[in-house]
């Protein structure tokens, strides 16, 4: 295994522990469903992402889950939550990947976050819709949303809440990339040539 692999796989397992460890400070936002925690768990695939490219940032988010899920636990024994959660994280990072790797500063960075919650919110809105509140349902004996309740959840909670979770990573991630950009590009550099 040469060096170059070996620091990469160093990296993503650091920033997969340290996304862990932040996904245990979540919290509810208020007038939004309880269900949906905000945490910044995110922000280290991010740092992966502009690192080291989106199969890093991926495998940073699903570190982060499979721990989460082994040190939380499901009351059933399905991690939907933590499914949701690797989606929510996949849907926000890729767009960062695309369009920070053509523009690679802040003007970059910034077009990347703001799409990056576009389709995170969308996505999260649709893929709740379709598939992790049925899976709630099922799995964790929830009670169901149907017509307007299903209506008032997703538009009125899901889609709020992913927005305004997108703005607060925005705004972190800016910061940091403020502070750390020279060592993002070393890394890129380094990690990527």
């Amino acid at each position: 295994m040469n060096n170059k692999k070996l620091r990469r796989m160093v990296l993503i397992a650091i920033l997969g522990s340290i996304s862990t460890v932040l996904m245990q400070f979540n919290f509810p936002l208020p007038a939004l469903p309880p269900f949906l925690k905000v945490d910044f768990g995110e922000i280290p695939a991010v740092l992966a992402v502009m690192t080291m490219g989106p199969i890093a940032g991926i495998a940073v988010e699903l570190i982060k889950n499979v721990l989460h899920w082994f040190l939380s636990g499901s009351p059933t024994g399905v991690p939907v939550g933590e499914m949701a959660n690797f989606a929510t994280g996949v849907l926000f990072i890729m767009p960062i990947y695309f369009i920070f790797n053509k523009v690679r500063n802040t003007k970059g960075l910034t077009a990347g976050l703001i799409a990056g919650t576009a389709s995170m919110a969308v996505g999260m809105s649709l893929l709740n819709y379709l598939v992790f509140l049925p899976m709630y349902v099922y799995f964790m004996n929830m009670p169901a949303y149907t017509g307007d309740a299903l209506f008032s959840v997703i538009v009125l909670g899901i889609l709020p809440f992913n927005l305004i979770k997108g703005i607060m990573l925005m705004v972190v991630s800016l910061l940091l990339y403020k502070s750390m950009s020279k060592w993002i590009d070393q890394q890129n550099r380094q990690l990527t040539a």
